[in-house]
């Protein structure tokens, strides 16, 4: 693995001029492509200062059902679908390239900016991040190092939520 400074990395939305890019990237090395963009959504990229991406990720609306994130949170299924605008899921993370501890730092920065990104986006704030991480492919190491929580679930997808 390369060794780098990770302090230096930084992350910025997707633009609409950068999407081409994004998709073809997501494409060509996620094992289930770029895929759409679903309701509410910001892409980020992280890359050293130099415009070389290293890491990809994508945040869309939340999955409409998800019972171990429902039982988890407290919602019953009256004020569920009221407040899943509150949440967005992590459809997509790209790591390009082998760096130590480089998932877990990108995804940290990507935590620290969405809440302000989406506020500024649509105009209403989020409390959680969820994404599902298939366990026959992943661990959900990166997420775990970035203080995500498993809520269960059965496979072949684990739900894992941060708490803003």
């Amino acid at each position: 693995m390369d060794a780098v400074d990770l302090s230096e990395l930084r992350v910025e939305p997707i633009t609409r001029e950068m999407e081409p890019r994004f998709n073809e990237l997501m494409d060509r090395h996620h094992y289930l492509g770029a895929g759409p963009r679903i309701g509410e959504s910001i892409w980020y990229a992280g890359d050293f200062g130099d415009g070389d991406w290293v890491a990809l990720a994508a945040f869309s609306a939340a999955a409409l059902k998800c019972a171990a994130r429902d039982d988890w949170i407290g919602w019953g299924l009256r004020i569920q679908y009221g407040r899943l605008h509150l949440i967005a899921n992590n459809v997509r993370m790209l790591l390009l390239g082998r760096r130590a501890n480089l998932g877990s730092r990108f995804l940290s920065l990507c935590e620290r900016r969405i809440v302000a990104d989406w506020r500024t986006k649509y105009h209403h704030d989020l409390l959680l991040l969820e994404t599902f991480v298939a366990p026959s492919r992943f661990t959900g190491a990166v997420y775990r190092a970035a203080n995500w929580v498993e809520v269960g679930g059965r496979p072949p997808n684990i739900c894992m939520e941060f708490r803003n």
